[in-house]
């Protein structure tokens, strides 16, 4: 299947804070990437996969930014529709809040976490240290959704739809070692682990074969 068929959703408002769309889309070559915020779209019964990147926008800013009524329809009909979609961080929080679950603001978490991980398909080779950038947190999953991983500090780290082939992670596979000089102004920190210990892009990996674009 042809990787054009895969889209990766840029959610990202702040130009100095692109680096982890970047990093994400390098995951997926030949994706066509969609800057969602600066008014571009798809249509997706075009689509064969999508993901959906992290922000520095919260879920609730919709009066501040208008396209996020457009992406939470979106999501809806991705998932009614069967298309196999990722959301990562802000992804995460957006398709749940789509699907009638909530999210709170917190204290950001910038580092090094370790998480409990579901033993599913999504996981499989992925080990429990990951990298964590957010502040925003998901209280409540949406319908049709259970969680299928968990932290200290976010209990609802992860989820995936019963029925539909739907995933979101609070966590952000596509971050490693190479974006240490941007974490920096998030307060990064390493809280006792390496770089060494995180395999969580191989969660990239198990999402394509699930959706069928490897």
């Amino acid at each position: 299947m042809s990787p054009q068929s895969v889209y990766v959703v840029l959610n990202e408002v702040d130009d100095d804070a692109t680096f982890h769309c970047d990093a994400l889309a390098e995951e997926f070559p030949g994706a066509r990437t969609v800057d969602f915020p600066a008014g571009e779209r798809f249509d997706p019964d075009d689509a064969d996969a999508v993901v959906l990147t992290g922000s520095t926008a919260g879920v609730y800013e919709r009066d501040q930014h208008p396209w996020i009524d457009e992406e939470i329809e979106l999501i809806r009909r991705l998932v009614a529709e069967g298309v196999p979609t990722l959301g990562v961080c802000f992804g995460h929080q957006i398709v749940n809040v789509a699907l009638g679950g909530g999210v709170r603001s917190g204290t950001m978490t910038a580092g090094l976490v370790e998480a409990e991980l579901a033993d599913q398909p999504l996981f499989e080779g992925v080990d429990p240290v990951v990298p964590a950038l957010h502040g925003d947190r998901v209280t409540e999953s949406g319908d049709g959704l259970e969680r299928i991983a968990s932290a200290e500090h976010a209990e609802v780290f992860g989820t995936a739809h019963r029925e539909r082939p739907v995933w979101t992670v609070q966590f952000h596979p596509e971050i490693s070692a190479e974006q240490t000089e941007s974490l920096r102004r998030f307060g990064w920190e390493m809280n006792g682990f390496s770089w060494a210990e995180v395999t969580a892009d191989r969660l990239f990996r198990n999402f394509e074969s699930r959706a069928g674009v490897e």
